[in-house]
């Protein structure tokens, strides 16, 4: 649990590096707590059959569906920073400036580079960092450099 919470105790630090543990474990506790705000949608009324039939949407929603749209808001709205800001450490523990995760936002907004960009994304998240200290830090997975994490 101490992973999935740490981007938010570095809420606001673009500095550094983060390990491949550290990002994909705030990418599952983001999918976990999306899922179970969703799932509270859901049972507020909102069904797949009315998504697929814009005239049968049944405009009376209960009260979990407000309070699950208003807590997914909520969670998206504070889990935006911590998101960027994890993605640009990562990418400094490939020794890559965060700049990089702006030209992949722009280059997945152009039609079938999207795809790539995409592919590209993922491959740079589950690549390893660079062994030892680098122009942006020390190494996070040696135990000698503890400072990184405090």
């Amino acid at each position: 649990m101490e992973w999935m919470i740490l981007p938010y105790k570095r809420y606001f630090d673009f500095s550094g590096r983060s390990r491949r543990l550290e990002y994909w474990m705030f990418v599952l506790f983001s999918l976990i707590v999306a899922s179970v705000l969703f799932a509270l949608i859901m049972a507020g009324g909102l069904n797949f059959a009315a998504l697929s039939n814009p005239e049968a949407l049944d405009m009376s929603f209960g009260p979990l569906f407000w309070l699950g749209g208003l807590l997914l808001s909520l969670f998206w709205l504070g889990s935006l920073i911590p998101g960027i800001a994890v993605v640009v450490r990562r990418l400094h523990d490939r020794d890559m400036s965060g700049w990089w995760y702006l030209g992949i936002i722009v280059a997945s907004m152009i039609p079938i580079i999207n795809f790539i960009a995409g592919i590209a994304f993922l491959v740079l998240m589950l690549l390893p960092g660079t062994p030892g200290p680098n122009r942006f830090g020390p190494d996070p997975k040696d135990l000698a450099s503890a400072e990184v994490f405090a």
